[in-house]
């Protein structure tokens, strides 16, 4: 029988079970809930996909489990036992874990936009309404917002009204990747815990265990250019994300002058019906391969160029010191903000994408003069 080539499926953040890179936020957590004095708005904040759904997801559980158990763990309320565990952690086995996994446990809802383009008013008053009854399993009724950046002016409007009044054994977890974006009535009602991005080590680790498939260094290479997003990692190897990006830095060696056959092979790759998603790809790293450029040459002070980290790809450092030895800072500021602005020009115009990278290209080359 041959053998098939398939992904490993990548578990949802009510399914994980371990949690890498955030033992201080579990700690803070923990601490709350033997506090006995659990705050009943918590806003989860952090870069796109470091883990903040999945921590909401694992203090859910350990909070709907009623602790988990964890009077037994620590020896006691009074500090007489052995000495006191700070993880969420719940077996896989734990009734709470496996009802919380299917999506079948009576006391948590959550709350998404699914195909909306928002989370309406309407998700948000039956999630109020879900808070206000009786809970059904165990002591507590948990609400997660994922994302609270979501919300509509009147939903978040109508989530003020329980954080002002909350009902008793309430708990509301907001996830939150921008939350300068929420309103600041909200924010000042919620406990926040900021998460920071995970280290590289832990994005290798987590690619091993989810992309296995993966050749060796590519981890390496993805760990990098997901900046300490899992998430980003993850979408990057899905989508061919370090291919793209060799082809980017392939062209870039060439600079100041570009190769034309190489840059028309990118342009005509990216520009066929159905890459979409490789053009959107293309361009986000162009642009954060131009802003590590530049945060590099800020940090060499004249020194010689190294980039953070280290290459993603062999050859990177070479592009780099060619390309930044050619031009001022300010000047790469102003390349970075052009190929933003035509980006966003191809979205609502309608552009050919084709000659839209083409466009970036000679903007770089123009900057590299």
């Amino acid at each position: 029988m041959a053998e098939r080539d398939e992904k490993p499926s990548i578990p949802a953040p009510r399914e994980t079970v371990d949690l890498l890179g955030h033992a201080a936020a579990e700690a803070v957590l923990h601490e709350a809930w033997r506090s006995r004095r659990l705050p009943h708005g918590w806003l989860f904040t952090g870069p796109e996909g470091i883990g903040k759904a999945t921590l909401a997801f694992r203090f859910a559980r350990f909070v709907l489990a009623d602790g988990g158990g964890e009077a037994t763990l620590t020896g006691g309320l009074f500090g007489d036992g052995p000495p006191v565990t700070q993880s969420l952690r719940l077996a896989p086995e734990h009734p709470v874990f496996r009802r919380v996994a299917a999506g079948g446990h009576l006391d948590l809802l959550t709350l998404d936009r699914r195909e909306k383009t928002v989370i309406s008013v309407e998700q948000v008053r039956a999630a109020v309404a879900f808070l206000a009854l009786t809970p059904g399993e165990g002591t507590w009724r948990v609400v997660i917002v994922d994302c609270a950046d979501d919300m509509n002016v009147n939903a978040a409007n109508a989530l003020l009204k329980v954080l002002e009044e909350p009902p008793d054994r309430a708990l509301l977890i907001l996830v939150s990747h921008a939350p300068g974006s929420l309103p600041a009535t909200i924010r000042s009602r919620c406990c926040r815990l900021a998460l920071r991005p995970l280290d590289d080590g832990d994005v290798r680790t987590l690619l091993d265990r989810m992309r296995p498939d993966l050749a060796p260094g590519e981890a390496t290479s993805l760990a990098r250019l997901g900046e300490g997003s899992i998430g980003r990692a993850l979408s990057l190897a899905d989508g061919g994300g370090l291919d793209l990006y060799r082809q980017i830095v392939a062209v870039a060696e060439s600079l100041p002058r570009l190769d034309v056959p190489a840059l028309h092979a990118l342009a005509d790759r990216l520009g066929r019906a159905g890459a979409d998603g490789a053009f959107t790809m293309t361009m986000d790293l162009l642009r954060w391969w131009i802003a590590r450029l530049v945060r590099a040459g800020a940090a060499s002070r004249g020194a010689r160029l190294e980039l953070p980290g280290g290459e993603v790809v062999p050859g990177e450092t070479d592009a780099a010191r060619r390309v930044i030895g050619g031009g001022a800072l300010e000047r790469w500021v102003d390349v970075w903000e052009k190929i933003s602005r035509q980006v966003a020009q191809a979205d609502a115009l309608n552009l050919d994408r084709r000659q839209v990278v083409l466009g970036a290209f000679h903007a770089l080359e123009e900057g590299a003069r």
